[in-house]
């Protein structure tokens, strides 16, 4: 999925193209969405990114890796889907879980559906979140279905059941208007200073790529390394 960055953050600097993005749900428990979420359009600006901060990386590997690898992605995206299908695995086995790379997973929202998966993400906190994240991305075209948001939010519902999260944790955490902002301004103020342009997108050690194989990220990967 490569969109322009006038369309992914309609102006770096500025405002947040949230009603591009389709964040100005209602904030109120609906028919149509079947989600209680917050109506964040009006609420996060530019100004708010600084107030607000930015919530923490979720992170998997050794603190002390010689890479770091920092992907932004989005649950909605059909090339994410992919690369966590076929080179992902790979990736953690071979160079994240034997302490060679530190892998970072950035959120980047195109819609309202992603925002409601990455909320149901979080939910799970540090411990869950990349469990979660998997079965999101496992299950992708499933819990996307024919698009009706109502019948997505039930299947994200479910996936956090699935997950082991409690009904009353996930209505709380699809409620929470103060923590939809924060992630909003949190991807705004990341995207804005990688200039990411489309998903998936890989920063290494400082340095941006898109979407690969497996076998042509190993030769970066191990390149660095050796560096």
């Amino acid at each position: 999925m490569t969109i322009s960055r006038r369309t992914l953050l309609l102006g770096g600097a500025g405002t947040i193209g949230l009603m591009a993005l389709g964040l100005y749900v209602a904030q109120r428990q609906s028919a149509s969405s079947g989600l209680s979420l917050a109506a964040v359009a009006d609420e996060v600006t530019a100004s708010a990114v600084g107030e607000a901060g930015a919530l923490p990386d979720m992170v998997l590997g050794a603190a002390d890796a010689k890479v770091t690898i920092i992907e932004y992605g989005s649950f909605t995206c059909p090339h994410c889907a992919h690369f966590h299908e076929t080179v992902y695995p790979e990736l953690k086995k071979n160079y994240i879980d034997t302490g060679k790379v530190k892998f970072m997973f950035r959120e980047v929202y195109f819609d309202k559906f992603g925002l409601w998966a990455a909320m149901v993400a979080r939910c799970g906190g540090t411990e869950k979140y990349f469990p979660i994240a998997d079965m999101i991305y496992d299950t992708q075209k499933d819990w996307l279905g024919g698009g009706e948001p109502g019948v997505i939010g039930e299947n994200l519902r479910k996936i956090g059941l699935k997950a082991g999260l409690t009904k009353e944790a996930l209505e709380t955490c699809l409620a929470d208007n103060e923590q939809a902002k924060l992630m909003v301004a949190t991807y705004q103020k990341n995207a804005t200073a990688d200039a990411i342009e489309g998903t998936p997108t890989f920063i290494i050690n400082g340095e941006k790529f898109s979407n690969m194989s497996y076998e042509d990220l190993a030769k970066i990967l191990d390149a660095k390394l050796a560096g």
